[in-house]
């Protein structure tokens, strides 16, 4: 499988669009203002108690308080709360801590009000972001994640991925694993560590306990509510976990982001770097490799599949809904119960990929056409369970229901991924009525006098829908030359799909767009 990393960036968000086979599958947005990731750890302060939730809202200094529930505390958290007290006391033995006794595991009908108070500083780690109006859901059970390994302090634990089928290998792995992690650490060994030597697994530990190091030094200075070591960038925490051997390209359109990819990967993986490309083409990154057309394609609430068979996709509060249609699909020879089948098995691998693409998480209830033969039932819930096999998030496929309904859940650990496909008419701008066609040139013209005299710009780009870059660009000279030699000024021109016919806009030297 040809899989390529497709890395957009502006001074708003970055987007990176994971494409496997030339067709897109995950698209993730890192805004730089985002300020609380999934794994950053916080010391929090209990705020309120809710016995009846037998939870707790802990202000971590963010606009939301977090939210945890006493079995999200941990069997292990009466050690957390003795190695935090421990380390804001400045004693540097706890960092190693193969000295450190273990307090006892915690009971799993225990009563959180006997173990927080209000007032209390606690440690904790984000295992879900604020979505809508809840806050971000904590942990008290701390852990490391690396390329091939996951670091859990006070659990001594070593767990081997179940995706790790050979008894030989998950016997190797074990056996390294327990020759080199330190006392009172566990281990969780990654998929992706399948194979792997000595040297790349005792490296990949090393940089987490340094960490862990961090962790405990930070704890020295803290007197409030405040985030104490946060996860990776968006972009180097994807990279940690889809980068396998099989990756073939990854495509960055901004200098900055390509020199730290390139070091991250230099850090994971140094025989992987020459597949990082710094892009330069005039042409948006993503029009160049078809993106943003998929993007168009498969959002909305509307999919269309190319057989003709087409998905109504709903998302309410409580769950996604999916509707399955037939639509122009040309009928199997077999008759309805066929064509059916052929139907939903369609929509069963479109489906799969809009759970990835959209990153849909919670309960997703699924309407397929109706089949009645119990054999082939079966066999749309066996192609489901494998299309669903390359999701890396953790989900529950049910079978059919009597009713002809699939249930999936899905873990949910950030706000679905929403893209508006829905434009403002380009012609008439929402009012009803529509200029002349031939007037943009002469707007776009206006605008580009006013920068010029008025804001004494010296080189401007102009970014328009393709039939208005060829019209501005095309013949000798063009209106693009033309306007160079008018007004004395540097003119770039380029072309977006995403841009609707009369769109346009303009950006100064530094890339940064005019508000005009």
């Amino acid at each position: 499988m040809e899989k390529e990393l497709i890395i957009s960036a502006s001074s708003e968000e970055i987007q990176l669009a994971l494409v496997e086979d030339k067709q897109l599958v995950e698209l993730h947005k890192d805004k730089p203002g985002n300020t609380i990731q999934v794994g950053d750890i916080f010391v929090g302060k209990v705020r309120k108690i809710m016995p009846g939730l037998n939870a707790a809202f802990i202000n971590v200094g963010e606009d939301k308080d977090g939210f945890v529930h006493y079995l999200d505390l941990g069997p292990n958290y009466g050690s957390v709360m003795k190695y935090m007290k421990l380390a804001m006391n400045g004693d540097n033995s706890v960092s190693t801590l193969s000295n450190f006794k273990l307090e006892p595991i915690l009971e799993k009908t225990g009563n959180l009000s006997n173990i927080l108070k209000v007032g209390q500083l606690v440690l904790g780690q984000v295992t879900k972001e604020p979505i809508s109006t809840k806050g971000p859901k904590l942990t008290g059970d701390i852990s490391f994640a690396g390329r091939y390994l996951v670091l859990t302090p006070f659990v001594t634990r070593i767990s081997i991925s179940q995706k790790i089928k050979g008894g030989e290998e998950r016997g190797r792995l074990r056996r390294l694993m327990q020759s080199i992690k330190p006392d009172n650490f566990g281990v969780i060994v990654r998929t992706i560590a399948e194979g792997k030597g000595v040297a790349e697994l005792d490296a990949d530990l090393r940089q987490l306990m340094s960490q862990w190091n961090h962790l405990t030094e930070r704890l020295k200075h803290v007197t409030g509510p405040e985030k104490i070591v946060s996860e990776l960038s968006t972009t180097s925490a994807l990279l940690r976990d889809v980068l396998t051997d099989d990756f073939n390209n990854i495509y960055i359109d901004n200098e900055n982001i390509y020199n730290e990819v390139r070091q991250y990967i230099g850090t994971i993986a140094p025989e992987k770097v020459d597949i990082v490309h710094h892009y330069k083409m005039e042409t948006p990154i993503f029009d160049q490799f078809g993106v943003s057309r998929d993007i168009r394609r498969a959002f909305g609430r509307i999919v269309t599949i190319r057989s003709g068979v087409y998905l109504y996709i709903e998302h309410t509060e409580a769950m996604h809904v999916i509707d399955v249609n037939s639509g122009n699909h040309i009928k199997a020879g077999g008759g309805q119960e066929d064509t059916a089948l052929q139907v939903n098995i369609e929509s069963a691998k479109e489906i799969a990929r809009q759970l990835r693409l959209r990153d849909m998480g919670g309960i997703v209830i699924i309407d397929f056409v109706d089949m009645q033969k119990a054999d082939n039932r079966k066999k749309l819930y066996e192609v489901m369970c494998e299309e669903m096999s390359r999701d890396k998030a953790r989900h529950t496929i049910l079978p059919l229901s009597k009713f002809g309904l699939m249930q999936i859940t899905r873990q949910r650990v950030r706000p679905a991924v929403e893209v508006n496909v829905q434009e403002k008419c380009p012609f008439c701008d929402g009012t009803g009525t529509i200029k002349s066609s031939l007037v943009v040139v002469d707007e776009i013209e206006s605008n580009l006098r006013y920068l010029t005299s008025s804001q004494n710009e010296k080189k401007l780009t102009i970014v328009a829908h393709p039939y208005v870059y060829a019209y501005l660009t095309k013949g000798f000279p063009s209106i693009r030359l033309q306007w160079m030699r008018k007004y004395r000024i540097i003119i770039k021109i380029k072309s977006s799909e995403s841009y609707g016919l009369l769109n346009y806009k303009f950006f100064n030297a530094a890339g940064d767009e005019i508000a005009l």
